[in-house]
Formats: structure tokens, sequence, C-alpha cells
């Protein structure tokens, strides 16, 4: 009895990518529309997918191109830009032979798709690291001086010692290792990629629990940034204690 085409679908909609190109062989000769249509929509999968990791294999240039070193780090951080909230960096330091799909620089990313990535990073990655630093510290040093600090604490949580980071456009001050800037170095690197995603989940989610403190912010949404609803906020309520008095004397007097 012939296969009915709403069963064969559920097999293909069940088979993982690796799969599709033995279905099709087997279904080729089955000439129904249905079929050749399912047929076409795992071809178009399969192409993504290759697409998907030659694109990854770009972003690993610089890792081969530095390949001689053993422990390769990315460094990335989140969080210059917003009113309020920590700036965070991360570093990760992948597997040489990583075969991670889909690391980008995380503005690129939707939200489900960097909180995928930050588990299968922290599954696969040699070591990650984090830093933090608090509002009040960038008042204290700015937030330049801040980024560097946070970077140089997520190198330090780092349980192995790179030979060799790969930063995200900067040169961190007082690290002796050998460092290597990369200009939009998140969307060139997946070592800085990853780092970039882990930093960005990190922070997000540290806001999410922020706007439970503070909920006329809207802090789950905004993640700290001056959108209209925080702007609006700040001026009929004042400051948080997570807001960066230097960044907003020009919105409310402090």
């Amino acid at each position: 009895m012939e296969q009915k085409i709403s069963e064969i679908k559920e097999i293909f909609q069940a088979a993982v990518t690796e799969k599709l190109p033995e279905l099709i062989e087997s279904y080729s000769s089955d000439k129904r529309s249905g079929v050749q249509s399912l047929i076409k929509s795992a071809e178009k999968k399969i192409a993504l997918l290759e697409k998907e990791k030659e694109r990854t294999g770009q972003m690993m240039k610089y890792e081969h191109e530095y390949g001689e070193y053993v422990h390769i780090c990315g460094i990335d951080e989140v969080g210059r830009g917003p009113l309020a909230g920590p700036v965070v960096a991360g570093a990760v330091i992948l597997p040489k032979n990583c075969d991670i799909l889909y690391l980008n620089d995380s503005k690129q990313l939707s939200e489900k798709k960097r909180e995928e990535l930050y588990d299968i990073i922290m599954e696969k990655a040699v070591a990650t690291g984090l830093g933090y630093v608090s509002p009040e510290r960038i008042d204290e040093i700015n937030i330049l001086q801040a980024t560097y600090e946070a970077m140089r604490q997520a190198i330090g949580k780092l349980a192995v010692t790179p030979d060799l980071l790969l930063n995200d456009a900067v040169t961190i001050p007082k690290i002796s290792i050998r460092q290597i800037p990369i200009i939009k170095g998140d969307a060139k690197s997946a070592s800085i990629a990853a780092a970039s995603i882990i930093a960005k989940v990190t922070r997000d989610r540290l806001m999410v629990k922020y706007d439970e403190v503070y909920p006329a912010y809207g802090f789950a949404g905004n993640k700290g940034y001056g959108a209209k609803a925080h702007l609006d906020a700040l001026k009929q309520y004042g400051p948080t204690p997570i807001h960066r008095k230097s960044f907003i004397g020009n919105i409310v007097q402090i």
C-alpha cells in the first residue's frame, strides 16, 4: 500500500538535516507533487546548511591563521551604551575543531537563537569567563576603562589560561598575553562571536531581573537603553541605583 503524503511529510519533518539526502534518494521515484514538494524543501534545507557551514568556516579564519597558539580566546563586551545596568564582558576559548554553527555578532541574532547558542557554547567551549563592572564603577572610571576592567575580569575567570586574545576592536591595557584587535570582530571571528553571545545573554538576563525590582522603567524590554518609555520613567521617577549618573545628567537632575 502506497504511503500517504501526510505520513511522508512527518518522516521528513522528524529527520535531522544530515539524514535528508538519504530520504530524498528513497522518495525520488515518487512523482506525486506533494512528495516532490517535500523533496524540494529538503534540498533547500540542505543547501542552507551547507551555506551556513561555509560561513562558519570563514568565521574560523583568525583561529586558523593563528593556529600555532594552543588556547585562543575571543573577547567582547556588551552594555557600553545603556543608561542603566553593568557593562559585561565575555571570554571564550573554543575547541580547535569547533563545529558550532550560527555563531555571529550577538546583535544579528534573535533572542531565541542567542539563548540556544549560549547553552551550546557553555557546553562545548574549552573555557568561558564573564566580567561585570557596576554602574557606580562606570561613573568612577568612565565607560572605556570599565570595559577594559570587565574584559580583564573575564580573562581572569577562565579555567584555562589563553596564549592569544582575539579582541573586538580594542587592545586591553595591563594584559601580558598577545592581543589581536579585530574591527567588527564579533562578525568575523567565531571566538569573539561566542564571547559576544554569552555576554549579551548574561546581561539581558540580569536586566530582566532588574525589571522585577524596578518595573516602571521597562528594563526587561529596553535592557537599560534609552527607549522612550525608559526616558519618560526616568523623568517622572528619577534614577534608580542601577542608573549610570555620568550618562543621565542631561536627562534628569542628579
